[in-house]
């Protein structure tokens, strides 16, 4: 989205093997996030309040200026692209399994709230409230940003186009609209960056916390900032941000989260068996209807992007496998009394 007001960035070469300036910019940006977050609980998470505040505003307005007086075209809504129903019943399930992918993806951080659990004053209350709130406010303005594009260009002028936000809102809005829409764009990414920047390295901090081979991951700063999780998590997504372009990143991270989320969700249903006596103060709704349908969705989904982008998501699977072996290998919990 930078390339709108910097043009060079388009013509950043992207071929395979090839570190563009782009993956440079992120590279930075990820460090720059590190950094902010490193100074203390208290600014990182005032820093990531701020811009999460002007994400949600700016996306509803631009959600509220399409419907209001955007120049677009209600049928473009309702259209199918003539490629689309060219595919065989076997695509156009790859398709759609991939597609769901880059959904899941774009909902990652819904249980964010999770891994800061134990930082709530009042978790039994507070993290049902946040993980629903969250999702039910990420799914209207997904579905209504989406919504827009659609508004604003056909599938077809959509189709291939990294930039799709630029696209509509050019289409939309004109040229001063569309450098405002990328101003929120950007600012809906860095929100969502500071926000796993935030959040991720707790998930660190409590294995450091767990279990001696990763003991260095809890050492914390005085301001309670995890600098050793910050670290490792800075120089793991780094080595991501270099490795491939952004729809390979999206599809690799999409198919590791999904299959991640899947095995944390059948983690409910073996503990509900096995350990029936253990107190529960939050208890999944619907069970076990609902991890149930979570696990077949999910599976389902995995299957298909297998089908369409075999390489990143074997990739996936690989990474989720190592990480299983190398837990194995160093599982040493501390303990009771050093939790």
């Amino acid at each position: 989205y930078l390339s709108h007001f910097f043009p060079f960035l388009a013509e950043d070469p992207t071929g395979a093997g090839a570190i563009s300036l782009s993956n440079l910019i992120a590279v930075v940006l990820v460090w720059l996030l590190v950094a902010i977050h490193l100074r203390a609980v208290r600014s990182g998470t005032s820093f990531n309040d701020l811009i999460t505040v002007f994400k949600v505003a700016g996306i509803a307005a631009i959600i509220l200026a399409a419907a209001s007086f955007g120049r677009g075209d209600v049928a473009n809504l309702t259209t199918v692209s003539a490629t689309f129903e060219e595919l065989s019943r076997t695509d156009t399930f790859a398709a759609f399994g991939t597609s769901l992918i880059f959904v899941m993806f774009c909902f990652t951080g819904w249980n964010a709230a999770g891994y800061v659990a134990g930082e709530m004053k009042n978790p039994q209350r507070d993290l049902p409230r946040a993980l629903l709130l969250g999702t039910v406010v990420v799914l209207f303005l997904y579905l209504g940003l989406n919504a827009v594009y659609f508004y604003g260009a056909s599938v077809d002028e959509l189709a291939g186009q990294a930039e799709v936000g630029l696209v509509a809102s050019r289409n939309l809005f004109g040229e001063r609209g569309v450098s405002l829409v990328t101003i929120v764009l950007c600012t809906s990414i860095l929100a969502s960056a500071s926000a796993m920047t935030l959040a991720g390295p707790r998930v660190y901090y409590a294995l450091g916390r767990d279990f001696t081979p990763f003991s260095f991951l809890a050492k914390t700063r005085s301001t309670g900032a995890p600098v050793a999780a910050l670290i490792v998590q800075g120089i793991v997504t780094s080595i991501i941000v270099l490795s491939g372009r952004i729809d390979q990143i999206q599809q690799y991270a999409g198919f590791t989260l999904t299959l991640f989320s899947s095995l944390a969700v059948s983690c409910v249903i073996v503990l509900r068996i096995r350990r029936p006596e253990i107190e529960r103060p939050f208890r999944a709704w619907g069970y076990p209807a609902t991890p149930l349908v979570f696990l077949v969705v999910s599976g389902w989904v995995m299957y298909w992007a297998l089908q369409g982008r075999p390489v990143e998501s074997v990739l996936g699977l690989l990474t989720v496998l190592l990480g299983g072996l190398i837990f194995a290998i160093s599982n040493s919990p501390r303990e009771p009394e050093r939790r």
